[in-house]
C-alpha cells in the first residue's frame, strides 16, 4: 500500500488526500539515474567531422633527400609546400571525425527504471533539500494539488497559487541565482544561466505552461512526456516537484510494468 498524503487546492487548503503510487516507494539509485541522463543528453548530438579528403586534393609530392631543403610535399612547378598539417592549405592533424562516439546509450528497462527511481526521490524530502531547494515552508513533499491547477492561465494567477502552496521562495532562489554566462555563449543565444526550481507535472496542459514559462526555472510537463532529465537535471536526483492528482493516475498507469529491484528486502 502506498503512502497517503494530502491534496491541496489553489488555495492552498486541504482538499483531501490520495494514495501515492508504488513507484514512489522505490529504491534510490544514484548511479541508474546518472547513467539514463548521460543516456538521453548525449542523445541529442549530432555527429559532425570535416572533409576526409580536406587539404588532400593536391598533386604535391616530396622532392626526396638531396636537395636540402625539408622533405614535404611540395605543389609541381614550384617549393611550396602542401598536404602536410604545417603547410597553408594543407590538412589539419587532428579533425574531427564523424566516427567520433559521442553518445551513451541505455537499455529501454534500465531507462523505465532509472524515471521511476527519479520519481521517488521527488517524494524524499532529504534529497530535495540536499539538491539546494529551500523547503522550509513547503507545506507537503511531494506536494499534490487538486487538478484546476491545469487550467490556470496568467503568471500572476500561478504565482499566488505557488505562494499559498510554500513554493514561492525556491521560484526566488532561481530568480536570485540567475547569471550571466562566462564565455562566447553569451554571443550565441544562450547569454543566461538559469538555476532548476519547481517542475509542475500535469495530465493535460490547458494553459497552465503558458502561465508559468516566465517564471525563473520553473518547468510544465505532461506525465505522458516526464522523463529522468527533468526530474533530475544534470544527473542529481530530487527536484521539487508540483503533482495533480489526475497526474499521478497516469504515471500510475504509465509505469505499473516496471519491475522494481529492492536489495533491502531481500
Amino acid at each position: 500500500m502506498g503512502k497517503i498524503v494530502n491534496v491541496f487546492d489553489l488555495e492552498g487548503n486541504v482538499a483531501g488526500s490520495v494514495e501515492l503510487p508504488e513507484i514512489f516507494s522505490a529504491p534510490v539509485r544514484p548511479d541508474l539515474i546518472r547513467k539514463a541522463v548521460l543516456a538521453l543528453l548525449t542523445s541529442r548530438l549530432q555527429p559532425k567531422g570535416t572533409d576526409p579528403l580536406a587539404g588532400l586534393r593536391t598533386t604535391a609530392e616530396s622532392w626526396g633527400v638531396g636537395y636540402g631543403i625539408a622533405r614535404v610535399p611540395r605543389v609541381k612547378g614550384g617549393t611550396r609546400a602542401a598536404r602536410v598539417p604545417q603547410a597553408v592549405k594543407g590538412r589539419r592533424a587532428h579533425p574531427p571525425k564523424v566516427e567520433k562516439k559521442i553518445r551513451e546509450y541505455i537499455n529501454e528497462k534500465e531507462k523505465r527504471l532509472a524515471t521511476v527511481s527519479a520519481l521517488a526521490a521527488t517524494a524524499n524530502p532529504d534529497l530535495v533539500g540536499a539538491r539546494g531547494h529551500r523547503i522550509a515552508s513547503v507545506k507537503q513533499i511531494p506536494m499534490v494539488v487538486v487538478d484546476d491547477l491545469q487550467g490556470v492561465s496568467r503568471t500572476s494567477d500561478i504565482r499566488k497559487v505557488l505562494k499559498a502552496l510554500g513554493l514561492w521562495d525556491d521560484v526566488e532562489r532561481a530568480m536570485d541565482g540567475t547569471r550571466i554566462r562566462a564565455g562566447k555563449g553569451k554571443m550565441r543565444g544562450r547569454r543566461y544561466k538559469v538555476p532548476k526550481s519547481i517542475l509542475i507535472v500535469v495530465a493535460e496542459d490547458r494553459g497552465v505552461s503558458l502561465a508559468a514559462r516566465n517564471l525563473p526555472g520553473v518547468d510544465v510537463v505532461t506525465a505522458r512526456n516526464l522523463n529522468v532529465v527533468h526530474l533530475a537535471p544534470g544527473g542529481h536526483p530530487g527536484r521539487l516537484t508540483l503533482y495533480t492528482v489526475s497526474a499521478l493516475k497516469e504515471l500510475e498507469a504509465r509505469f505499473k510494468e516496471v519491475v522494481v529491484w529492492n536489495p533491502v528486502a531481500l
